[in-house]
């Protein structure tokens, strides 16, 4: 049942469904919840999914003050300590991957798994750096939907937009080699065709110890819409199944044994 918590100066709104361990799903930027529509039933046949939404997201108002990567990673660790209370999956969509990795650096008790999807480290990765923050097109293109649920009304997405911008003109800003401090088992997903490049994706998988990796197809930033079927079936493997014993890996010593004639 949908509902609020006060964590802080932030009124936070989140839902939560099925049963099990839980399973944060942590959304992307300008976005809220529902664009995790087609994923949502597939992970509750198995967890206890919380959907959170960040300030100045869908139905939670934005608060005074500029919005960072660190601020909303501070609001949802707070969230994690306060709703749900013990150690949870995190699966993160672009903004809400990067917030999900930083979490995993700063707090890993807090952190069991994670799946990072089409969300890069820095801003090296991006693959149209050419591309303009126009406000106005964004307005035209994701202002209508925030205007549906938002308590702030459609007029306040713009201000959002400008602080969003003004944000990732400057971050996601961390090294690769920062990445080695996560313990977490984790999924590294992007699109064949996203905004972050895929030689950025390799170096992201290759910097995160023992990373699992997949690249969906004929997909763009919005994946986890595209091929929502693809994308459970990938997160749920991830997620349900211990890793397999690999028979001729290079990356993860191989685990098997040659028959005594080889």
């Amino acid at each position: 049942m949908a509902e609020y918590v006060q964590l802080g100066a932030v009124k936070t709104w989140y839902d939560e469904v099925g049963e099990g361990t839980p399973l944060v799903l942590m959304h992307g930027g300008l976005v809220d919840a529902r664009f995790f529509a087609a994923n949502i039933g597939a992970l509750a046949e198995h967890f206890h999914v919380y959907t959170p939404e960040r300030r100045g997201h869908g139905h939670t108002p934005d608060v005074e003050g500029p919005i960072s990567y660190q601020v909303m990673a501070d609001d949802t660790i707070a969230f994690l300590e306060t709703v749900v209370g013990e150690p949870a999956d995190l699966v993160g969509h672009s903004d809400g991957a990067f917030i999900a990795m930083l979490i995993a650096m700063q707090r890993p008790e807090l952190v069991k798994r994670l799946v990072l999807i089409s969300g890069g480290f820095n801003k090296s990765g991006e693959a149209g750096p050419e591309m303009e923050w126009d406000v106005d097109q964004i307005a035209q293109f994701l202002g209508p939907a925030y205007g549906e649920v938002s308590p702030d009304g459609e007029e306040h997405f713009k201000v959002v937009a400008t602080k969003i911008g003004e944000m990732a003109a400057k971050e996601p800003n961390l090294q690769a080699s920062e990445l080695g401090v996560i313990t977490a088992r984790t999924l590294v997903m992007f699109s064949d065709d996203d905004l972050v490049t895929l030689a950025h994706a390799v170096e992201m998988y290759d910097a995160i110890p023992g990373a699992e990796f997949a690249v969906v197809p004929g997909t763009s930033h919005f994946l986890t819409q595209e091929k929502p079927d693809l994308v459970n079936r990938i997160v749920l493997d991830f997620l349900t199944k211990d890793p397999i014993p690999t028979i001729a890996g290079i990356r993860r010593p191989p685990h098997f044994d040659l028959p005594a004639d080889s």
